[in-house]
């Protein structure tokens, strides 16, 4: 069997950057160069400060500062990375298409088809070539018939290499995986070059837990394992709209739910929706497939979970304006947090964004805090839905680095990320800066309900009547 001692990764984001410094570390022998047409975010992987790194995941620094330039390499040099690789790793971005056929749900391939034609252009020996974004199934065939038909007579085996990171805990996934996927063709060279991706993950990983499937598996299990996840949430968060209008407590019901071993505990956590690059992208994914093979019942069931997420961010939105006394017209509205979830500066369907344009389509001005996330990036996240222009949401909207200055005549606090250091703050400090009445909207259920409303706060809890 061939030994690999060189691998490419095309892309250098959120997938890429992480699962190649974990590969880097546990396999020294190979030389990894990963590459990416954007000079600023290579150069931010190439900062000797490790705190610029352009992805946080605790633990992923210290694995970059011990591996860059020894077998870790970060480069512009598309061209040459794959040339000189026998493996090559596909890490580009597939969002969901915001043009033409498909439109809101299908993915955008465009991406991983102009990777294909690089590597069919410049390719001059066989290599393996592994899908890791997250992609529509079929996508190898297509990518195959490109590398086939447009190459220089060399061999390609494709294989989906689906990635199941959790952002907060990528690095702690990668090297304690549930499981590796490995989906390929069934025929001899096929199973080579499944046997040969399966080597490198055996160097870390039991082998038991590597699982060899056909390419279609491979690509629809990842789709479907986001799919259960994300309709676990959005179970939970519809029942948390029952528990606030009657007595019931969604917490004791999850808990109560969690203990029974067939449901298990795990994703029952309410909160104001669900956010990230990949749990909406894949089901609406998985709607467009379904449609588009005419199981409009399989497309509808699925999509009624992007459907129940979407009311929870409206839902909360909607409680603080009507709490507000049904009007947030010019006053103050403290956001702790914007990342979707905590330990990551990912924001991506971030429900913090919609909460956001909602109550600044009210007239709200929002001040926000996030320890990991740029003012930059919450900017462009209001500025990408278009619903107001720029300068108006950098009037109506304001990012700060400390979080407690800005509480001074606030009329209320909405906590849309659960970091850990929220818990910490001195909130009698708080109450005595804000106007009285004094809200918290936690959405997150993050924060001691009766702590709060002792020292004198309104308090909101999604999934509990007030």
């Amino acid at each position: 069997m061939r030994k690999i001692s060189k691998i490419c990764c095309i892309g250098a984001g959120y997938v890429g950057g992480p699962t190649m410094s974990v590969i880097a570390q546990q396999c020294p022998d190979i030389q990894i160069t990963v590459v990416d047409i954007n000079e600023a975010r290579i150069s931010q992987w190439n900062d000797p400060n490790l705190d610029n790194l352009p992805i946080y995941e605790p633990g992923l620094a210290e694995i970059v500062g011990a591996t860059r330039g020894k077998n870790l390499f970060f480069s512009t040099e598309v061209d040459k990375a794959i040339d000189e690789a026998e493996m090559i790793f596909i890490s580009v971005n597939t969002p969901t298409k915001t043009y033409g056929k498909g439109k809101g749900q299908a993915a955008d391939l465009k991406f991983i088809e102009l990777c294909a034609r690089n590597i069919a252009r410049v390719a001059k020996d066989d290599k393996i070539v592994v899908e890791k974004s997250t992609l529509p199934v079929r996508t190898a065939s297509a990518i195959k018939s490109i590398l086939d038909n447009t190459g220089n007579g060399v061999d390609f085996e494709i294989l989906s290499n689906p990635e199941f990171l959790a952002e907060g805990t990528a690095v702690n996934d990668l090297l304690n995986a549930d499981r590796v996927l490995i989906g390929g063709d069934e025929t001899p060279s096929g199973k080579e070059a499944k046997n040969i991706l399966s080597a490198i993950y055996e160097k870390w990983i039991p082998k038991e837990r590597i699982l060899q499937t056909n390419v279609w598996s491979s690509e629809l299990s990842k789709l479907v394992a986001n799919a259960f996840l994300a309709q676990r949430v959005s179970s939970i968060n519809s029942i948390s709209a029952l528990c606030e209008k009657t007595d019931a407590n969604i917490a004791e019901v999850s808990r109560a739910i969690g203990y029974d071993s067939r449901i298990g505990p795990k994703f029952l956590n309410s909160s104001v929706g669900f956010g990230g690059s990949c749990f909406q992208k894949d089901i609406l994914n998985l709607v467009y497939i379904a449609r588009s093979y005419g199981l409009q019942e399989v497309a509808d069931y699925w999509e009624q979970v992007i459907i129940m997420n979407d009311y929870q961010k409206k839902r909360f939105a909607d409680t603080i304006v009507s709490t507000l006394y049904n009007t947030v017209s010019g006053k103050k509205i403290i956001f702790y947090g914007w990342a979707f979830k905590k330990d990551t500066n990912d924001t991506r369907e971030s429900a913090a964004i919609y909460v956001a344009d909602a109550l600044l389509e009210e007239r709200a001005e929002i001040v926000v805090y996030d320890p990991k996330v740029s003012e930059e990036q919450i900017y462009a996240d209001l500025n990408y839905l278009n619903t107001r222009s720029p300068e108006e949401n950098r009037k109506l909207l304001k990012v700060v680095n400390e979080p407690l200055a800005e509480t001074q005549d606030a009329h209320a606090i909405a906590i849309l990320t659960e970091w850990d250091e929220f818990k910490t703050y001195d909130w009698s400090l708080i109450y005595e800066k804000m106007l009285k009445p004094a809200f918290i909207f936690d959405g997150r259920r993050l924060l001691n309900k009766k702590k709060l409303t002792e020292i004198g706060f309104n308090f909101y809890k999604i999934g509990e009547s007030n």
